[in-house]
């Protein structure tokens, strides 16, 4: 089976896997050490043992079953339906995925994953696309049976997972194992809010900006102003391309699948209706390690179109001591229904900050072989730089 993302072996967090146990007190997001010692207590079901590199720092990677259904619609089961009755009622064919297959965009997928869940009363879960899945815009959810919202799972849950896909842009070609989405799991949310972001701010600066607007989490603005001597500000997706391999690094030229985009004299950026762009924050950003970060992903109040499909952020992500310093958020972007303008700095998002229940013993970095450390602006790992 292909194994393609860097991440933390069960067995090898310090002192190997723990047995689970919490005081009444204790709060907050899971690190790599409890998800390895949730799946040696039977609370994560893997239908095959977990891939060494599966546990990042605060989530676990999830993988593609053995079949693909292709459906008529997307749909949440409800609270008197499994997915799999849902699936019998709306597929229109089953995919294998064993040696690959091509998921065409403008299609929806169902694929049952590999992990299923038998989750403590006390511990819930919330889901996210990868990084890369983001930004190749294919666009996945996570359902659970009797689900009544996708990507969250009610604590206690017992049951299978299953995944939604459909790319948007670029055919994509999966098999069994390839991830495309990740899971965090807590024992209730702890968000940092009010006078606590403040004093987090002023200690950790978790955006390199004085005066920076931290109501409903940090603002993160749009980078117009462009990178590098040739005013680079993004990308925009080519329509009509080849497929990618979603398990295959460096393998694309980019100027195949992308239209580069430059600065202007007025740093705006006409967004055209549903196309897809690739453009990075104004800020740096940082994530401390006894915290983890999600990108909210749309605010009607900021304008028509969705930021960040990819949401989750790890402990590490920026940090001086992982490498990481300087690491812009690189913001998936696309339009809806009319033209919009951006301007330079604009908010287009805001990152929500949790409470960890313990720091990681490994922080998200190159010590972990991460993809996207330190970076600008930058495409998916599957693209030659």
């Amino acid at each position: 089976m292909f194994s393609s993302s860097a991440g933390i072996s069960p067995a090898s967090v310090r002192g190997g896997p723990v047995p689970l146990a919490f005081g009444p007190t204790d709060r907050g997001i899971l690190p790599d050490r409890m998800i390895a010692a949730l799946t040696s207590s039977g609370g994560i079901i893997t239908a095959v043992p977990l891939a060494d590199d599966q546990i990042q720092p605060a989530s676990l990677d999830l993988r593609l079953g053995e079949v693909a259904y292709r459906v008529r619609a997307s749909f949440l089961p409800g609270p008197r339906a499994t997915v799999a009755e849902r699936i019998d009622l709306l597929k229109l064919h089953e995919i294998a995925l064993g040696d690959g297959a091509v998921l065409e965009t403008g299609c929806v997928y169902i694929v049952p994953l590999l992990e299923s869940l038998a989750l403590p009363a006390d511990l819930g879960a919330a889901a996210n696309p990868k990084s890369s899945t983001g930004r190749l815009d294919v666009f996945t959810r996570v359902i659970a049976d009797a689900a009544r919202g996708f990507d969250r799972i009610e604590p206690g849950y017992h049951g299978p997972l299953y995944l939604e896909i459909s790319p948007r842009t670029f055919p994509v070609l999966v098999r069994e194992g390839s991830r495309l989405s990740q899971m965090r799991f807590h024992r209730s949310r702890v968000l940092v809010t009010g006078d606590d972001l403040v004093d987090l701010q002023a200690r950790e600066m978790l955006v390199d900006e004085e005066g920076a607007d931290l109501a409903e989490g940090v603002a993160v603005g749009v980078d117009l102003a462009g990178f590098g001597p040739d005013g680079l500000i993004g990308y925009r997706a080519k329509r009509h391309t080849g497929l990618i391999d979603v398990d295959r690094r460096a393998r694309y030229d980019v100027a195949e699948y992308w239209e580069p985009l430059h600065a202007n004299r007025g740093r705006t950026l006409i967004l055209d209706p549903d196309e897809f762009y690739i453009l990075a924050s104004k800020q740096a950003v940082t994530v401390p390690p006894d915290f983890a970060a999600e990108m909210v992903p749309f605010d009607p109040l900021v304008g028509e179109f969705r930021v960040h499909y990819a949401g989750f952020f790890d402990p590490g992500f920026g940090c001086d001591e992982a490498g990481g310093h300087g690491s812009r958020a690189v913001l998936e972007v696309r339009s809806h229904e009319v033209p919009f303008i951006l301007e330079h700095g604009q908010t287009v998002g805001r990152l929500v900050y949790e409470h960890m229940l313990a720091q990681p013993d490994q922080l998200y970095g190159e010590g972990i072989g991460s993809n996207y450390q330190a970076q600008g602006l930058k495409l998916s790992k599957h693209f030659r730089a």
